[in-house]
């Protein structure tokens, strides 16, 4: 710890030598940061105008070191003092708040005044004056002042007078403060004027009290006037940079129509900005230059009368601005003086005042400062407190600017004057570690913790803040804030520094305080109060209670833990209160409270007293007095009523608890009440009161009519009428009948009436009436009291008939030859029997009645006589008619038949039209009879014409026997128009026509060309084409053909329409189309000869889309479950999609059968899907579905509505209205309602009363059969029990949900049964203490026990009797004989008497001993049952203490534990009979006896028992409805398992439309019922299992079941004893089941490399199941299954399919599977086929490597689909740019697979190439392509020095020079070589190392007598650098025959030579291949020195990548080591160079 005096210690050395000046520079810039004075970012707006009520924030967007302080000051008057807060925020502005804000920022250095703003709120008061009237005399001005009204800003007035607005004129004036000027007042400018005000900013317009106007009339109304100035100008000041500013002159004379006014400023006449008859002027833009003095002058010209003038001044003021500004900051030492400088201008001048830290300067104050004349400020003698900010502020009434700049005072070096001090704090809390300064300029102060900066100027940590005294406010401090803190304070002239210690304490808190509680009364109470605190600190806990401390020590019942926990036990109403944590320590205290309250429930309400109310009727008064409240004020009272003795129900659940009567209303006459009371606090509901006397209420007629009255007309004659009872509150009594009343609608007459006396008939037939009538009808009831009221009218008619006579007057003609005209007249309406829907026409061919043409015809009201034709009809037929009218139920009588014909016409087309016998000058014209006669033919018509001379045409009339006629006189080769035609008396028919040339036979046509494609829609397309070649004949017949989807060479071309006889056509629209489908089409032309061949095919299209043309097929709807239906259907085929597939899906539209809501709908988007499940439904409820396709276009039209109904199920909800009524002591009487129809759910069978049994919470249940009985009696129960009673009903499917809420009734009380457990715990000689418990029957509530007592050798009258209270468990007798015998008899007493008693004997002795075992216990073998035993046993020795009972204990065998089976055996039992066991399970038993003393030992076990068989105790639920069915649980066998029993039967419910719901009393049905046995050597698992399978239940009784019937299955195990419950039922669906055979014989046929054609048989017969649906294909690359499998579905039950857009040439796997509507069958073995070869993908990559200026090597990969067996790959290579003139093509072959690489050297330095490659099976595939430009690249090496050669033998050695290295170091060194005579260079040596600059190697690997050059070239990683220059050349030496260099060429030449070779067609000849062939000498030299008889390249070769691996090493096996046509030779183990490779043709 460091004292104070630590800060003085701590403190810098101050010197002033220079050594020391830089030295503490130096610790400045590294430890310190200068402080920043505040600065302002942003200055705010001068003026913003806010609406009132609208929130303002006002920000302060200032800078500068923290800490930055702010302070908001409105109009001179301080707002806020110094915070952190930089923003001033007014919620909701008013008036008030207007005015001028500014806001001071501060910091350590100093303080800065903002410019103000002013702030403007937009509001609008009212008009503050009243109405008011003012008068003028006529022809003065009327000058009227708007009403005054409080606005900002000034409103927009209006002025009106009468209603009407008021324009400015010559006679009106407004001014500019909105004063309405009248010049020349008359007297119609007498009236009313009011103005509006509105403020264009906040929208509020208001309207003013009028002013009344009168004129007086004064003098004659011609007297002129003199001019006199009504409103003269007024003096105005504006700041310069206003859009414009205005002056007014208002004047007034008479004559008003010769009074001018002109304007002057300053004496000069001013013409421009003048507007309103010259009174006003308006300076647009004003400026300094437009102030002046503005001066306007009346004048009535023509007149005498003097003028008269007013003026007034223009200011125009300009906002300051600075000319002169200070710096930012000015650096001044001690007692100089210093001049700030501050210059402004503006008009007015600006006053100039200055301000120091926000504060004015006053120079009277403060001599010092001075203000120079220009407004500079001068400081003299300057001193430390003169550091800070200076401001200086310019102002005039135009604005205010200021300027500001930061004084620092130099040379006093920092001095921490009070440093901070060593301190601890607790965590949590807030510290401040002082350190005050003094210096100058001021010192920043920089707080830090070690190395770490907390706080300065620049820097400011969450929860250190700088203060501004210097000082650091830590809040709230943490443990981890403890350490040395350091005070550094900085200026230019030193650093000063103090430290301290911070020690920060963990606070004391409470962390878990004690929450309010609330306990019941004798409970216990605990308190919390967990606390954390420094380890270093001591812990005090007290506890207050009410502000009292409460000492724990001498009350037993309060415990105070070391912890802090304060228990109370036995908890009263005097512990509530507030009790009060404190905890005490140096680290803090804390303090926490909880209440506790102490609660018990209300006493029952006292006195309940009920009587009828005599002041309102239906009305008893109920009265009770308060009770106790259990020490909690009461919430309420709750008032049960019990009516006609049902149950107890609340009634009124919140009675305010101050009340003590309460009047129930509302009641219903003819029932009885009793009321009970209970009162409710917040602990509970207390006990009810006693009933109140039961009260009855007299009877009434029912006050509400029958519900739900409807009629509907059931026949002509009849109405049936429904109705149901008036609701069961308005029948006042017990109902006895219904009376209905009914009448003709609309007609005085009277009405008739039937009387129902049977209640429960709630419908009527009214028979024997009218048909087609219009009925009234009314139905009331009626009790004992009267009858009720009727219920509203309901009118029905009763049904309509049909018409019982025809039309009469039928009169039928042909009017033409394909229709018929009718007429008619109506029949009587009396006739027509009901409403006259029309009239239908019939016309049928004799003989064929079935085949009538009808056409129906509106009824005409308006006509007598009916008119309707029948068109349309056959020409010249005999046709029968006849007319009919029809009403809503049927068709009337027809009228007689009358036979016709229609008329006769011009006959069809002749058929066949053909030529034979063709020669130069005649033919023979052939032809049939027309189709259509339409008549009786009376010859034919030809003629005949030369080709477009009709000049020429000759006609042959011919008989109607005549086929055929020889044409005669042709010009020989000559073109003829051959024309037939039929006729009948109506003319000649239609012409059959054709061209055809003399003596030329015709030919085929050939085929259409030149065709189009136009008008692509979704179904059609037009065809434009150019007609082919005729054939000599013209062309009878178009023909268009197309491949559809799927578009190849390969594919099958199908007609998909013609046109005939349009010879001309040449363009032809193809409809009939697919949409969104592929289509590729040609055409053919037909004449008579035949058909041509098919044109060529046009281009590829696809029509558009379209909705899908069809519904799914096959909809089927089955019940799923009780809540589900299953849908299924056929998927739409891929060509019905008729769009996008993966846009295509369906949707499933579902209502309830007759329902009128919305239907619901579901979006299935697969459009492979064929199924669905639709969920949520309605149990038991027929429902109406039907299914659409869509697709992204719309919807296609729904299928045809399937129904079907959800399953049956159990109700959902339980009977209404259920009530229980206590008849005895064991028995209640339960009567219910049934369940409403919409929780029903099937078809009810019956009921079920389930209560919980007596000893247990199991259920009990009493089953009423039928559900006619909605009560029953139960029996047997428990006496004066509360039964908690449910009734349930319950279908054939199972129990329903039970009845809510549960009815609570109690049996009544009886006699109680005998105590139980009496003992006799203390025994002496002479007395004696027994206890019992009290009755476990009690019956009743006891109120007393009595106890008997005696010598066990007297009689009953010597007994001594003592009654003791019900609350009394012992009881004490004394006076004993010693050793002695006595009867001890207990009984007790409820209000019913006195029950059974309990007797027990004991003996007075101190020698009482436990009893000894029994023996062992044995079991009789006719004792055994399947479910109980009896026991049996010897007491043992009772130890002379009477035994008091036995305990039996059993063991399940073989490895159960002991449990307790009874422990309350009678003592003086000597057997018992053990049930609750299990049927066919072995037990062992034990006997143990308790005497007062204790228990003896347990005895010997019995003999292991097995019980016997029994049969199955429950229903199995599992056993048929699974796949993979399991038997019951062993242990519910209950014996050997035989066999399974199963039951089942029709579901006749099924035919939805015929089901009726049916009163079944007593449910029973035919079941057909078939056992199945098992065999011992099964096992139960075994057994059975395969009996019935879901959704083939034909595999149990095929000869009993029919398909597609519905069926209900039961199932139950039987053994030896018998047969179990049977399981809940279960629905099945018989008739459908997935194949169970694949489709047999499957085929692959390969059709293309992209097609495999499947074929298939489809399964046997017996197998399928029903009917084939389609077939899945599920196709796979072989050996690739997961990644390929593919399925193609078929929904045709066709026998193959197409599988294409196939991989070429690879290996499928083909698997066939069919389906029916059930699902899918197996699949077939796989089948294994191969598509055809096809051309491959392109190569994988192209890679490049070791290129140089001339060279490089090309490598590829592999293409990804080879699609065939790869042949070889061609490589094509081009300048992308011509290379001096010329653009060279080089394509070059590579046979085989591989290598995939290549060698190019003939490229030019320098230049970008392309180079393509692509691969070849049986034809080429796509290429892939990439550039390479050659040369060095960028960052590579320079060239070596020009090398040189020594020679030394056989060995050459090359010298060179290191280059450039370029970017990176050289990694190696290449050598190329090249033949002298300009050969092309290639690599001879590579990887030579980077450090050597020469290289020796052996000259054999030279050819002989070739001249060579060398160069050497560097690399690095940047690639192959540029050459160095070439090598003087040296001679090869001789030896051995080497192939020479050149040879090479021919080599690769050859390679080449079965290439294709590319020469650019577009270049100019002087480029082409030839002449730069020729003109290049190194070509020509290369070809010339070609060698005869030299092999072609090998096509596989080797080289090494630039790692020295080998990319390839496929050789050839007759290949040389080296390779033929190598450029040098090697040495044995020598690396090859890389081989090259190049081609020019």
């Amino acid at each position: 710890m460091r004292g104070p005096g630590a800060a003085a210690q701590a403190r810098t050395a101050r010197g002033s030598s220079a050594s020391g000046t830089a030295l503490l520079t130096g610790l400045i810039n590294l430890r310190s940061w200068h402080d920043v004075p505040p600065y302002f970012k942003t200055e705010p707006v001068r003026s913003q105008l806010h609406l009132e009520r609208n929130r303002l924030v006002l920000t302060c967007m200032a800078e500068g070191s923290w800490p930055l302080e702010f302070k908001w000051i409105h109009n001179e008057t301080e707002l806020t003092r110094f915070s952190l807060e930089y923003r001033y925020l007014i919620p909701s502005l008013d008036r008030s708040h207007a005015g001028f804000y500014r806001c001071i920022v501060r910091n350590r250095v100093g303080a800065l005044l903002q410019r103000k703003t002013e702030v403007q709120v937009a509001f609008m008061g009212s008009f503050e004056e009243g109405e008011r009237a003012q008068s003028v005399s006529q022809g003065e001005g009327a000058v009227i002042p708007a009403p005054r009204i409080r606005s900002f800003p000034q409103p927009q007035v209006t002025w009106f007078r009468d209603g009407r607005k008021i324009p400015p004129s010559s006679r009106i004036a407004i001014t500019l403060d909105n004063t309405l000027v009248i010049l020349s007042t008359v007297a119609p400018d007498a009236g009313r004027y009011y103005v509006q005000a509105v403020n264009d900013k906040n929208g509020e317009n208001k309207t003013s009290q009028p002013i009344t106007l009168s004129v007086d009339n004064v003098g004659g109304p011609a007297d002129p006037i003199a001019p006199t100035i009504i409103i003269p100008p007024r003096n105005t000041s504006v700041v310069s940079g206003t859009s414009e500013v205005t002056m007014e002159c208002v004047a007034n004379a008479r004559p008003l129509i010769k009074l001018s006014i002109t304007w002057r400023k300053d004496g000069a006449v001013v013409n421009s900005g003048l507007s309103d008859f010259n009174r006003r002027l308006t300076v647009i833009g004003p400026m300094v230059i437009d102030s002046g003095y503005y001066e306007c002058e009346a004048v009535l010209r023509s007149s005498s009368v003097p003028s008269v003038s007013a003026g007034a001044y223009l200011h125009v003021l300009e906002p300051p601005q600075f000319m002169k500004e200070p710096e930012r900051h000015i650096t001044a030492e001690m007692e100089k003086v210093v001049d700030i400088p501050c210059q402004a201008r503006g008009v007015p001048q600006p006053d100039m005042v200055w301000y120091k830290d926000a504060v004015p300067i006053s120079p009277v104050k403060t001599p010092r400062y001075r203000v120079l004349v220009g407004g500079s400020l001068q400081i003299n003698g300057l001193l430390p407190d003169d550091t800070g900010m200076f401001q200086c502020f310019a102002r005039n009434p135009a604005g205010e600017v200021q300027t500001n700049t930061y004084l620092a005072v130099t040379s006093i070096a920092p001095n921490i004057t009070a440093g901070p001090t060593d301190s601890t704090v607790i965590d949590g809390m807030s510290v401040i570690l002082h350190c005050e300064t003094s210096g100058a300029p001021r010192p920043a102060i920089t707080w830090q913790k070690g190395e770490r900066v907390l706080a300065s100027g620049s820097v400011q940590l969450p929860r250190f803040t700088l203060l501004e005294s210097g000082s650091l406010l830590i809040s709230p401090a943490h443990i981890s804030d403890a350490g040395a803190y350091t005070c550094m304070a900085s200026n230019s002239r030193g650093i000063d520094e103090a430290a301290a210690d911070l020690v920060v304490w963990a606070r004391t808190r409470i962390t878990s305080p004690p929450q309010d509680q609330s306990v019941i009364k004798g409970t216990k109470a605990t308190m919390s109060c967990g606390v954390t605190h420094d380890t270093s600190v001591s812990v005090r806990y007290v506890w207050e209670k009410d502000g009292s401390v409460i000492n724990a020590q001498p009350t037993p019942r309060v415990r105070l833990d070391p912890d802090g926990t304060l228990h109370i036990y036995q908890t009263w109403s005097g512990d509530i209160g507030t009790y009060t944590c404190r905890v005490t320590s140096v680290g803090g205290n804390d303090s926490r409270s909880a209440h506790l309250r102490v609660r018990q429930l209300p006493h029952a309400p006292e006195n309940p007293a009920a009587v009828l109310s005599s002041s309102e009727k239906r009305a008893i008064n109920l009265t009770w007095a308060k009770p106790f409240d259990g020490n909690s004020p009461l919430l309420r009272y709750i008032l049960e009523v019990s009516e006609n003795n049902a149950p107890w129900t609340v009634l009124l659940a919140n009675i305010e608890p101050e009340s003590t009567a309460v009047t129930v209303s509302g009641l219903i006459p003819a029932r009885s009440y009793q009321f009970r009371l209970c009162a409710v606090n917040d602990v509970g509901k207390g006990q009810f009161s006693k009933e109140t006397d039961r009260l009855s209420l007299p009877e009434e007629p029912p006050s509400a009519p029958p519900q739900n009255v409807i009629a509907s007309g059931r026949t002509n004659q009849s109405i049936m009428i429904q109705w149901q009872p008036p609701p069961e509150s308005h029948q006042n009594g017990i109902l006895r009948g219904y009376i209905i009343r009914y009448c003709l609608a609309g007609l005085p007459v009277g009405y008739q009436f039937k009387n129902i006396t049977n209640p429960d008939v709630t419908n009527l037939l009214l028979e024997d009436l009218i048909i087609w009538t219009n009925y009234e009808i009314e139905v009331a009831a009626y009790n004992g009291a009267g009858l009720g009221t009727f219920s509203h009218k309901v009118t029905e008619w009763t049904l309509q008939g049909v018409p019982t006579i025809a039309p009469p007057n039928v009169q039928a003609e042909a009017v033409n030859s394909t229709a018929i005209r009718f007429t008619w007249t109506a029949p009587s309406p009396q006739f027509i029997n009901g409403i006259n829907q029309g009239y239908k026409l019939l016309a049928w061919e004799p003989g064929q009645e079935e085949e009538v043409t009808v056409m129906t015809v509106r009824p005409n009201f308006q006509d007598s006589v009916h008119v309707g034709y029948i068109t349309g009809l056959k020409k010249f037929t005999e046709y029968f008619t006849s007319v009919l009218c029809f009403t809503t139920p049927g068709d009337g009588p027809r009228s007689p038949p009358r036979l016709l014909r229609t008329h006769e016409d011009t006959p069809g087309a002749v058929g066949h039209l053909s030529f034979t016998d063709i020669l130069d000058t005649s033919l023979k014209v052939s032809w049939r009879e027309p189709q259509e006669k339409n008549g009786i033919l009376t010859g034919y018509r030809i003629s005949w014409e030369e080709y477009n001379r009709t000049n020429t045409r000759v006609t042959h009339y011919l008989p109607n026997v005549t086929l055929e006629y020889r044409v005669t006189g042709l010009t020989a080769l000559t073109t003829y128009t051959i024309e037939v035609a039929g006729m009948t008396s109506k003319g000649q028919g239609q012409l059959s026509s054709s061209t055809i040339s003399s003596g030329v036979p015709p030919e085929l046509p050939g085929p259409p060309t030149n065709m189009a494609i136009s008008n692509i829609g979704p179904r059609s397309v037009t065809l434009q084409f150019k007609p082919g070649y005729d054939g000599k004949t013209s062309i009878s017949r178009w023909v268009i053909e197309a491949q559809i989807g799927a578009i190849g060479e390969n594919e099958d071309w199908t007609m998909v329409h013609q046109v005939p006889n349009e010879p001309d056509a040449r363009s032809l629209e193809v409809p009939g189309l697919n949409p969104y489908t592929f289509y590729r089409f040609r055409m053919r032309q037909v004449n008579i000869v035949g058909t041509s061949p098919p044109s060529q095919p046009s281009r590829k299209i696809q029509t558009l889309q379209a909705p899908p043309d069809i519904a799914p097929a096959n909809v089927t709807l089955r019940t799923a479950s009780e809540t589900s239906l299953w849908l299924r259907w056929v998927p739409l085929p891929e060509w019905e999609y008729n769009g996008n597939p993966e846009l295509v899906g369906y949707r499933v539209q579902y209502a309830r059968t007759g329902s009128q809501g919305r239907p619901l709908t579901h979006v299935i988007s697969d459009r492979l899907e064929r199924e669905f499940t639709i969920e949520d439904l309605e149990e038991w409820t027929e429902y109406e579905v039907r299914v659409q396709a869509l697709n992204g276009i719309g919807a296609g039209p729904w299928s045809q509505p399937v129904r079907g109904r959800t399953r049956e199920s159990v109700p959902s909800c339980g009977p209404t209205n259920v009530s229980a009524f206590a008849t005895t002591s064991s028995s209640i009487l339960v009567r219910w309602l049934e369940v409403p129809d919409a929780d029903r759910n099937g078809l009810i069978l019956g009921y079920k009363v389930c209560r919980p049994k007596d000893s247990d919470s199991s259920l009990h249940f009493w089953t009423v059969e039928g559900n006619t009985s909605q009560s029953v009696q139960l029996t047997g129960l428990g006496k004066y029990v509360l039964y908690e009673i449910q009734v349930l009903a319950f279908t054939r499917i199972g129990d329903g949900v039970p009845s809510t809420p549960p009815i609570l009734e109690r049996t009544l009380d009886d006699v109680p049964g005998p105590p139980v457990g009496i003992l006799f715990p203390e025994v002496r000689t002479t007395s004696v203490r027994l206890i019992w418990q009290s009755p476990a029957q009690p019956n009743g509530i006891i109120l007393a026990y009595q106890i008997t007592y005696r010598l066990n050798s007297t009689n009953s009258n010597t007994a001594t009797v003592d009654v003791l209270n019900p609350s009394a468990r012992q009881y004490t007798v004394t006076g004993l004989r010693p050793e002695s015998v006595y009867v001890f008899r207990i009984t007790a007493q409820t209000r019913k008497g006195w029950g059974e008693a309990a007797e027990a004997l004991v003996v007075t002795t101190e020698k009482r001993a436990r009893p000894q075992p029994t023996s062992r216990p044995a079991v009789q073998q006719e004792d055994v049952q399947a479910r109980s035993v009896l026991l049996s046993w010897e007491p043992g020795s009772d130890g002379l203490s009477p035994v008091r009972y036995y305990t039996v204990q059993v063991r399940e065998l073989p490895d159960s534990n002991w449990t307790v089976h009874s422990a309350s055996v009678s003592h003086d039992a000597t057997s018992y009979v053990v049930d609750r066991l299990k049927p066919f399970t072995s037990y062992q038993f034990r006997v143990k006896a308790t005497n007062d003393i204790g228990d003896s030992e347990y005895s010997e076990e019995s003999e292991a028992i097995t019980t016997l068989q029994d049969v199955k105790g429950e229903g199995d639920t599992r056993v048929i409805f699974s796949p993979h069915p399991q038997p019951p649980p062993e242990e519910r066998i209950n014996g050997i398992l035989l066999g399974f029993r199963v039951r089942y039967r029709e579901l006749l419910y099924d035919r939805l439309r015929s089901f009726t719901v049916r009163t079944v009393n007593s449910p029973s049905a035919t079941w057909t019922e078939l056992t199945c046995e098992c065999h011992s050597s099964l096992k139960a698992t075994q057994c059975c299992v395969s009996l019935c399978i879901m959704g083939n239940i034909q595999m149990l009784c095929p000869a009993d079941l029919s398909k597609h019937k519905r069926y209900e299955i039961r199932l139950s195990v039987y053994n030896a004893v018998g047969e179990g419950p049977t399981s809940t039922p279960q629905e099945v669906f018989v008739g459908e089941a997935v194949p169970t055979a694949p489709p047999q014989n499957v085929a692959i046929q390969s059709a293309t490399a992209t097609q495999l054609d499947v074929t298939w048989d489809p399964p046997p017969l017996e197998t399928q199941n029903g009917d084939i649906q389609g077939y899945k294909i599920y196709y796979w690359e072989f050996q690739r299954r997961n990644e390929t499998e593919r399925l193609r579905t078929l929904f045709l039950p066709e026998g193959g399919v197409k599988l294409k857009n196939l991989t070429g040439y690879t290996t499928y796997m083909i698997s066939v599977a069919a389906f029916n509507a059930a699902g899918d069958g197996p699949r077939s073995p796989p089948t294994r086929g191969r598509t055809q070869q096809a051309a491959p993908s392109a190569p994988s990559f192209i890679h490049f490597s070791e290129l140089t200026t001339t060279s490089v090597n090309v490598s590829w990969g592999e293409p990804q689909y080879p699609n065939g067996i790869i042949e070889g790959y061609r490589l094509v290579y081009e300048p992308c740019t011509p290379v001096d003139g010329v653009s060279k093509i080089v394509t070059v072959d590579v046979k085989g697979g591989a290598p995939f690489w290549m060698k190019i050297k003939d490229l030019a330095d320098g230049v970008t190439y392309n180079f393509r490659i692509r691969a070849k099976t049986f034809t080429y595939g796509p290429e892939v392509e990439a550039n390479i430009t050659t040369g060095p690249g960028e960052g590579a090496p320079g060239p070596p020095g020009e090398p040189f050669i020594t020679r030394y033998g056989t060995a050459l050695t090359i010298h060179w020079a290191s280059g450039d290295p370029g970017r990176a170091p050289i990694t190696r060194y290449v050598i190329e070589a090249r033949p002298s005579d300009e050969g092309l260079w290639d690599i001879l040596i590579k990887d030579i190392p980077k450090e050597v600059t020469s290289y020796t190697f052996n000259m054999e690997i030279l050819k002989q007598g070739v001249s060579y050059d060398f160069r050497v070239i560097g690399v690095n990683d940047y690639g192959y650098g540029s050459p160095s220059p070439p090598s003087p050349s040296i001679s090869g030496q001789s030896g051995a025959y080497f192939c020479p260099f050149y040879t090479y060429w021919f080599c690769i030449w050859n390679a080449g030579s079965d290439s294709e070779y590319e020469v650019d067609q577009n270049r100019q000849k002087t480029h082409s291949f030839v002449n730069h062939y020729i003109s290049d000498p190194t070509y020509y030299n290369s070809w010339r020195r070609q060698q005869k008889g030299i092999s072609r390249a090998q096509a596989y070769s080797y080289t090494e990548s630039d790692s020295g691996e080998p990319e390839h090493a496929n050789l050839n096996p007759g290949s040389q080591s080296q390779g033929q046509g190598s450029l040098f030779s090697l040495a044995p183990g020598s690396r090859a160079p890389i081989a090259g490779f190049s081609s020019f043709v």
